[in-house]
């Protein structure tokens, strides 16, 4: 059985997420996507409720079960007993930093990246920017599933006080 991890901070679960997800199910028989908590970051939306959005939009697809995880990823990834590590790759800045990552995770645990080059479509796509566009009162339905839209925007909305 091939497992995958797709790990992440989701806040929020984007479109370009949602791709990645789509296409790594493809890849697999299990893909973990994984909510990471990251103690020194202020995460807008609670892990908790970025795990059950994620659940909600992953739904209709069979092969995959989310978690959360605090530490790093190659504890997560012993901890589930993944093949390897999902990342997606935007065309303007993703590599150096995605790269340097793989490397780490390879030399710490052992554990192999498989990087997917971003959908065109999405490529643009980021949580900071959902977040940026939110702060400023603006439509983010055709960056975030659309079922999560109104929940995304409040969510963030009360995060950001």
């Amino acid at each position: 059985m091939r497992k995958l991890l797709y790990a992440g901070s989701f806040d929020p679960i984007t479109l370009g997420h949602m791709d990645m997800i789509r296409r790594a199910c493809r890849l697999c028989d299990e893909l973990i996507v994984a909510v990471m908590i990251n103690p020194d970051k202020h995460a807008f939306i609670p892990a908790e409720q970025r795990v059950e959005m994620i659940r909600r939009a992953c739904a209709e697809l069979g092969n995959v079960r989310v978690t959360f995880h605090s530490g790093l990823l190659i504890d997560c990834a012993r901890e589930h007993g993944v093949d390897a590590v999902i990342r997606g790759l935007r065309p303007l800045g993703d590599f150096d930093s995605e790269f340097s990552m793989a490397q780490a995770n390879r030399m710490l645990g052992g554990v192999e990246t498989l990087m997917l080059a971003a959908d065109e479509r999405y490529a643009y796509i980021s949580s900071s920017m959902v977040r940026q566009i939110i702060s400023f009162n603006g439509d983010i339905q055709a960056l975030v599933p659309p079922e999560l839209a109104e929940e995304i925007y409040k969510a963030v909305r009360d995060g950001c006080r």
